[in-house]
């Protein structure tokens, strides 16, 4: 198949999980490339709105060829910008077919715009397209308003969704959550994110005794991933010995040490700051069990990665039933310290994985290692196509 990957969001911005997925069907014999337009902005990101390139070019990043354009946004311009970004993805793909031959289908990442782009430019040259949704909910919130609104921007997505030959969801909770704004009477799957579980890899963890146990919450400190809940629950544990080890964005910030400062427990609880991805799998192999008091989320990859590792997780009930694996994962109210605290002080006294972890891991390699996603993707791909060609659209 020849594979075009139309982003919403692309680096220096996010979307990663578009390049790891187009690596994974790349790797199995498929002509991928990434068109890629990035929306830069001057109150975010000012220098890179100064001194990233101009024009369209094309770079490779990690095997995969991407076709890139930085448009300069206007402030406080939102429909502008987004329908200036959809015409300019058009003549990019113009100019994409003329060097490259027209793809076989168009898979869109996030229908805000990507998905809607890939509607219109589908309809024009006769190519079928398929949505991966990662966009969550609290973000539609927050742009659209609370449902039933007005807003412009749904009747356009509703119609990117409707018309996809398939929408696929990072978990199938999203299709509830969006049905609100856009229904659900059209074409959906579910597929999970991509993560590296050669790099998070397995590892047994060192014996217990003589030794605190170790919680570990690599999380950016933002209200949504509930460190106030977090604090106050480690803080009512009966076990008093335990320590807690947090890392991420601002959690090496003045205003999080004085949230611990607060704490009769704060001697037990260690900040790591920004750490790197290495950093990450170190705490991970450091650490006994993650646990993390999210507020909201889609797909929380790091309780993948830490699984995927062998470790133990302790998080609410925003996370998808598709990473609530048995064994290793345990759930509890959002905004319950009570609850929290309570399952923090079980998983200090329950017994280690009499097989380390291993089972935890497969688990995990099965439902988000490349490998698979990428098969699950291929399969979803060659199907659209066929229906499109035998017009079941």
């Amino acid at each position: 198949m020849h594979i075009l990957e139309m982003p919403s969001f692309f680096p220096p911005l996010g979307g990663l999980f578009c390049l790891d997925q187009a690596k994974a069907l790349k790797e199995l014999g498929h002509e991928v490339r990434i068109l890629s337009n990035v929306q830069l902005g001057v109150t975010v990101g000012l220098k890179d709105f100064v001194t990233l390139p101009f024009g369209r070019f094309e770079e490779e990043r990690d095997g995969v060829t991407v076709f890139q354009s930085f448009q300069r946004g206007l402030p406080k311009s939102v429909r502008y910008n987004a329908m200036r970004w959809v015409k300019t993805v058009g003549g990019m793909f113009d100019d994409y077919v003329a060097r490259y031959g027209q793809p076989d289908i168009l898979h869109a990442h996030c229908a805000k715009w990507g998905g809607y782009a890939a509607m219109l430019i589908g309809q024009k040259y006769h190519i079928p397209y398929v949505i991966t949704e990662h966009m969550p909910f609290y973000n539609l919130r927050e742009e659209l308003g609370e449902p039933p609104t007005t807003a412009w921007q749904v009747p356009l997505l509703r119609q990117a969704y409707h018309h996809a030959d398939m929408v696929v969801t990072v978990a199938e909770e999203l299709i509830n959550d969006m049905a609100c704004y856009f229904g659900s009477d059209y074409r959906w799957t579910f597929i999970s994110n991509i993560i590296d579980t050669r790099f998070f890899c397995h590892k047994p963890r060192l014996p217990r005794e003589g030794r605190p146990f170790r919680f570990c919450c690599p999380a950016i400190y933002t209200q949504r991933k509930g460190y106030d809940v977090l604090l106050a629950a480690f803080d009512q544990m009966e076990n008093q010995e335990a320590e807690l080890h947090v890392a991420g964005l601002n959690t090496d910030s003045s205003q999080f040490a004085q949230m611990v400062e607060r704490l009769a427990s704060a001697d037990h609880v260690k900040t790591h700051g920004n750490i790197d991805r290495e950093g990450i799998r170190q705490l991970l192999y450091d650490s006994d069990a993650l646990v993390l008091a999210t507020r909201g989320e889609v797909q929380p990859l790091v309780l993948l990665e830490a699984m995927s590792t062998g470790l133990p997780i302790i998080s609410t009930e925003c996370v998808p039933k598709n990473e609530r694996i048995e064994g290793g994962c345990t759930i509890v109210p959002v905004d319950d310290v009570q609850a929290l605290a309570k399952a923090m002080d079980c998983q200090t006294t329950a017994p280690a994985a009499a097989d380390g972890g291993m089972r935890l891991s497969q688990a995990v390699q099965r439902l988000a290692s490349k490998e698979v996603v990428g098969r699950q993707l291929e399969e979803v791909l060659r199907n659209a196509i066929a229906r499109y060609a035998s017009g079941q659209q």
